[in-house]
């Protein structure tokens, strides 16, 4: 580790923003298949002066001795001081594992396949059988690197726990996020067992729409790709339209993307691009990357509009805030919020009769498998949550076992899900709760539209004055900040059991 003296919070501030931005940009043209090994590491390494135990241990008497949103901001530097001495020790080790990952091959039908390119291929297979061979096949590939995960996983645990000073993963990640995990995790079970009834009659017509009369009682999570791309609507939903149908959508709410120069959109199809869309906020307002991979079908739409939620988020942030305030939140069920109003759009049947020429009927049939596949992503997630909270309660006793997983998804959604599938399913930091928060914070701000500008707010400007007076403030609010202020209690499921029962 480095001897350089310590910053100032203002010095480190400054500093960590070109850090973040080149990690940024690395990350992404890994991501999107623009480079085939990760060189992480290395800008870890050209930065190893701004991350010590003595700069930790400064910014935290800074935090100390201050009030209100500099307390609040020199908090955020010091978690994510906290992070990069994290990085510092896990850098090599997370890019060896990334570029091995990268190179993984599996061999399918007599085409060798990236797999990245086997995962993306599950979406778009017709035939039943060649997408249950095909799961396997890359299934088994990724739980191979199972060990080097949990390595990765107990390494970043054991460093975060002696950096933050708090042992315990669920009280470490309670205190980031200021919230109870686990009244959370018991209001959204009381939720999911409330809305039972209604997912297993979407399920059951769905599926058999989906997957044939014929498929199993409870298919494998094989499927689980096709089904989300709506698949035999893909005559309806083409590839080919979805930018221009996105876009159009939101240029009625008053955004226009291609307009907007500091938000980089990303929309080619390279053999080493993730499936998965997202967005890298690398220095927001100014550069912010949208970035997908459409394969045909309703999906590419809801995954655009989602993500574009995320990009006007970041890219319409006030640049004259603190780079903390523009960049760096508690956690990310903030920018979630705005991403799941946005693709909740796709859940109005009018949207799909202006923009499809479907009749009433057919609207309306297509805007339930929007909400059919938001029911079976939430029960995913509600039950990855109980999972998560059991997998951390219990690993200082035993290393991380994946005991429950597998029974928890497979109960909730009516799909198998693969016990050793428990680690390459995990995400850092709790986003399972993130998502979950902003799920139920986005029922709670469409009930706030439907009632405040009307049943058309999925195209009405004002619903865009309203979200770019949201985005000005960047990631300083909380997710609960924003439920107060549109009069709900931050654990009020009412909306989200209403959007998840009445379809």
């Amino acid at each position: 580790m480095s001897t350089a003296s310590v910053l100032s919070p203002s010095e480190f501030q400054e500093r960590l923003q070109r850090y973040l931005f080149e990690r940024s940009e690395e990350g992404r043209a890994v991501r999107v298949g623009e480079k085939e090994t990760s060189e992480q590491a290395e800008i870890v390494r050209r930065y190893a002066g701004l991350f010590s135990r003595d700069q930790l241990d400064a910014l935290r008497r800074a935090e100390g001795g201050a009030s209100g949103d500099d307390r609040e901001l020199l908090y955020r530097l010091r978690k994510t001081c906290e992070g990069g001495l994290i990085a510092a020790e896990l850098a090599e080790k997370e890019d060896e594992l990334e570029n091995r990952l990268l190179a993984e091959r599996v061999t399918f039908r007599g085409e060798e396949l990236p797999l990245r390119t086997a995962q993306a291929k599950l979406a778009v297979l017709e035939d039943y059988g060649a997408r249950e061979e095909l799961g396997r096949l890359q299934a088994e590939a990724s739980a191979a690197f199972n060990a080097d995960r949990l390595a990765l996983l107990t390494e970043a645990e054991t460093l975060s726990a002696d950096y933050s000073g708090i042992a315990d993963a669920v009280e470490r990640n309670e205190e980031e996020k200021d919230i109870s995990l686990r009244d959370l995790s018991r209001a959204l079970k009381e939720t999911s067992d409330a809305s039972g009834d209604a997912y297993a009659r979407l399920r059951a017509h769905w599926f058999a729409k989906l997957l044939g009369e014929g498929h199993p009682d409870v298919p494998t999570s094989a499927h689980t790709s096709y089904m989300r791309r709506l698949s035999p609507l893909e005559g309806t939903y083409t590839k080919d339209r979805a930018t221009e149908v996105c876009l159009l959508t939101l240029r009625e709410l008053g955004f226009d993307l291609e307009a907007q120069p500091n938000i980089k959109l990303d929309l080619e199809d390279r053999p080493q691009k993730s499936p998965r869309a997202c967005v890298i906020a690398s220095d927001p307002p100014q550069v912010v990357h949208l970035i997908t991979r459409a394969q045909g079908g309703l999906h590419d739409y809801q995954a655009f509009l989602h993500e574009a939620g995320h990009a006007l988020h970041y890219g319409g942030v006030d640049a004259s805030l603190p780079y903390v305030f523009r960049r760096i939140a508690r956690d990310h069920a903030l920018t979630e919020i705005y991403s799941y109003i946005v693709e909740a759009i796709s859940t109005e049947p009018e949207w799909h009769q202006r923009h499809f020429g479907l009749s009433e009927a057919d609207a309306a049939e297509n805007a339930q498998a929007t909400v059919f596949l938001e029911a079976l992503l939430f029960r995913r997630y509600e039950a990855k949550l109980r999972f998560e909270l059991d997998f951390w309660s219990r690993f200082a006793d035993d290393g991380g076992t994946p005991d429950g997983y597998a029974e928890n998804l497979t109960s909730a959604t009516g799909i198998a899900y693969r016990r050793d599938a428990y680690l390459s399913d995990m995400d850092s930091g709790f986003y399972s709760a993130d998502y979950l928060r902003a799920w139920v914070r986005s029922a709670q701000l469409k009930q706030y539209l439907r009632r405040e500008i009307g049943a058309d707010w999925w195209r009405n400007r004002a619903t865009g004055d309203l979200l770019r007076d949201l985005f000005r403030e960047g990631t300083k609010p909380t997710s609960e900040e924003i439920a107060g202020r549109l009069g709900f209690d931050p654990l009020d499921m009412a909306p989200l059991l209403h959007d998840l029962t009445h379809a």
